[in-house]
């Protein structure tokens, strides 16, 4: 299982973003992907997730209606963020969990992942 994240950078606030998020070695009929975030001094909380069994995604409060997560034919799961605020600045992580092992499916809570790409940095700055 390998994800490779991407896409972050210095974005004025209002403006948007695309993360990307490469997958390979699973299928993503049986994987859940999920972004993440962690900012200096706070615990990482989750902002997205997709999961294509179910065909559901599932988002933070924070984030409703400005972020959106998708995935594409060659398994890239983006998020689009737009109308980013300065508290969107964190370090960004996509990650991902078998489906078929879990019990509990707690799509934005990170215990529930096992599988972790690096993180790509989003600050909201004017």
């Amino acid at each position: 299982v390998q994800l490779q994240a991407s896409g972050g950078g210095l974005v004025q606030p209002g403006g948007s973003l695309r993360l990307s998020c490469a997958a390979s070695g699973f299928s993503l009929t049986d994987y859940a992907i999920g972004w993440f975030r962690q900012a200096p001094g706070k615990e990482r909380e989750g902002v997205a997730s997709i999961s294509t069994a179910r065909s559901m995604t599932y988002y933070a409060d924070s984030v409703k209606g400005r972020f959106t997560i998708s995935i594409d034919a060659k398994k890239t799961v983006y998020l689009q963020m737009n109308n980013l605020k300065s508290e969107d600045t964190a370090v960004y992580y996509c990650a991902t969990f078998d489906e078929h092992l879990s019990e509990s499916f707690r799509y934005l809570d990170p215990n529930e992942y096992d599988f972790w790409g690096q993180g790509t940095q989003v600050t909201v700055s004017s």
